[in-house]
């Protein structure tokens, strides 16, 4: 298996995940026993003490409301009494139904027992007292009463001792957990950190070293050194960015040719690249057309608006092409300027007959802008023939040769030229902007190439 810069760091962040992951378990793990016996703290133990002391509350309140009633013997104090007894026993229920049966042992047995039983012994001295039998009702208050009231008291006094010894002793367990975890997650922590500054540095040396070859290559190239040699040899994404790099640097050696030879006037590629582009598209195989622009009655206009402004109507005609290609950035379009009023398309089949199509529809629409308000509106302009004799001469057209080759039709690039040129002759001799393709010459009657020379020279007369 190939460590790519993907994989390595793919592990190193698996590896770092795994770290992190373990210290975060033991730390959560800590935790939680950590908040299990903050919580049964308070909301168990401290209630216990709490409604203990509650519960002995109510049973002095019950021991003065005794005392009271055998005093003023008001019935109400009888209702207050069992009132008290009432909250004593919500605070017994209260702690039996914390955690787990922990306080559900025989001692509150035994506590609501004594508890009842103090009960019972004062609805005896209020019978006694109801009787006018109070010494009898003195004397049992004064002995099984306070014994069991002693009983109860006692037994709560070890209810709030045992509890206060379990807070204290979680308090210990919480500060011993707590130093524990946080020595240990410390530890983890510290060596994960160490292990990840590591893995850090090897993985970044691993890839800033090629790359700095790379930087150092890339600066070379921009200074036009573009014979500089690349010494990366990996088998992951560097290694395939600088076989990459080796052929870009290839490619720009060959654009660089190309662009010695573009037209200083369009921008467009020229004789060279064009020729280089039909030929790699004969040996791809693939259907493609070639198409030959050329400019109708171009040098009397120049003759008479001068190079300059005859400079701007080719400039123009690029600028339409160009339009073309940004309109389809995804298609793969080629134009070239060949020199003087001569360009070429190279596209698709289809694609190429509807630019050439469009072509025709816009320079019709734009040439006229480039003539005099008179000359435009007569459609002609006037200017000498090569023996020197005024005549007219129509405005500016556009002819375009259309050849097709399906992959396998031509052998190399000079015969398509070749073949393009006698197409763009025939289609200079229909009137006005045209765009033709063999079909339509074929449909001429013109049916071998001496006979198209013959034809075509005869209408030249």
């Amino acid at each position: 298996m190939l460590f790519t810069i993907s994989r390595k760091l793919l592990f190193g962040y698996l590896f770092m995940a795994l770290l992190t992951l373990l210290v975060s378990a033991y730390a959560i793990f800590h935790l939680q026993k950590l908040n299990q016996a903050a919580y049964d703290i308070t909301n168990h133990h401290f209630i216990v003490v709490e409604t203990s002391k509650s519960m002995l509350d109510a049973l002095l309140a019950q021991e003065r409301t005794e005392k009271q009633y055998f005093i003023l013997k008001d019935p109400s104090l009888e209702q207050i009494f069992w009132q008290r007894a009432g909250d004593f026993k919500a605070g017994l229920e209260a702690i039996k139904k914390l955690n787990n049966g922990q306080y559900r042992d025989k001692g509150l047995i035994n506590l609501a027992s004594l508890h009842d039983r103090y009960g019972a012994l004062f609805s005896q001295e209020a019978v006694l007292l109801k009787e006018g039998r109070l010494q009898d009702a003195t004397v049992l208050s004064d002995s099984a009463g306070r014994a069991a009231i002693d009983e109860i008291a006692l037994q709560l006094k070890n209810i709030q001792t045992g509890t206060e010894k379990a807070i204290n002793d979680q308090m210990n367990y919480i500060a011993s957990q707590s130093y524990q975890a946080t020595t240990m997650t410390l530890g983890l922590s510290l060596f994960s950190l160490i292990l990840g500054i590591v893995l850090a540095l090897f993985i970044t040396r691993n890839i800033s070293k090629p790359l700095r070859q790379l930087q150092k290559a890339t600066g070379l190239i921009a200074e036009g050194k573009l014979d500089h040699q690349i010494s990366v040899r990996r088998n992951d994404e560097i290694g395939a960015l600088a076989k990459d790099f080796i052929y870009m640097t290839q490619r720009l050696q060959v654009l660089e040719k190309m662009n010695l030879n573009a037209s200083p006037l369009t921008g467009l590629p020229g004789n060279i690249a064009i020729e280089t582009r039909i030929t790699e598209m004969l040996v791809r195989g693939r259907s493609f057309a070639l198409c030959q622009v050329d400019l109708d009655n171009f040098k009397p206009f120049a003759d008479k608006y001068g190079y300059a402004w005859g400079s701007e109507v080719l400039k123009e005609v690029a600028d339409i092409l160009k339009e073309y290609v940004a309109e389809q950035p995804q298609e793969e379009i080629f134009i070239g300027h060949i020199g003087g009023d001569d360009f070429v398309i190279i596209a698709g089949p289809e694609q190429a007959k509807r630019m050439c199509q469009k072509l025709v529809m816009d320079f019709e629409k734009r040439i006229r802008r480039f003539y005099d308000a008179q000359d435009a509106q007569r459609g002609y302009i006037l200017g000498k023939d090569r023996q020197g004799v005024m005549q007219k001469f129509p405005l500016i057209t556009v002819s375009v040769a259309i050849v097709n080759d399906d992959g396998t039709r031509f052998k190399n690039q000079l015969d398509m030229a070749m073949t393009a040129a006698e197409l763009k002759e025939y289609a200079k001799l229909l009137p006005g902007s045209n765009y033709v393709t063999e079909d339509d010459w074929e449909k001429s009657n013109i049916c071998n190439p001496g006979e198209r020379q013959q034809k075509l020279e005869m209408e030249h007369c």
